[in-house]
């Protein structure tokens, strides 16, 4: 069971900007932002469970890291769970607004399984990101 994902970036301020939209319709929001070595966003979505209730478990870092390696993630999938067929939709125009590129418009993926609807977009850093919802409607 993943418990958090973080990603580097080339522009933070962008960064910001773009997941703040995108994911939005998803219920997500930042949480955190701050500086340990280098600035940190981190974003989360409403959780009861938790202390705080909000679980955040995506986080963007600006710049390269100091122990190397290229300077943003670059060419990862993403893909975040939305309750509603609808949630998909507005997550693809929201970050479709915000500067990302279309990958795929939001419909149903019966390839997958009978019920995958999902969305992909290009986010600025050249990641395949998505929302998908399995239910039925």
């Amino acid at each position: 069971m993943l418990d958090h994902m973080t990603f580097r970036v080339t522009d933070i301020t962008r960064a910001k900007a773009f997941y703040s939209a995108a994911l939005a319709p998803l219920g997500y929001s930042v949480c955190f932002e701050g500086e340990f070595g280098s600035h940190i966003l981190g974003f989360a979505y409403p959780d009861a469970s938790q202390p705080d209730g909000k679980k955040a478990d995506v986080w963007f870092i600006d710049g390269p890291s100091p122990y190397g390696g290229p300077a943003a993630t670059s060419g990862c999938h993403l893909a975040w769970r939305a309750q509603s067929r609808a949630e998909v939709d507005a997550f693809h125009r929201a970050a479709l607004a915000a500067g990302g590129k279309d990958n795929g418009a939001p419909g149903l993926r019966p390839e997958y399984h009978a019920h995958y609807y999902g969305a992909f977009v290009i986010d600025p850093e050249g990641n395949n990101i998505e929302a998908v919802c399995h239910s039925p409607e």
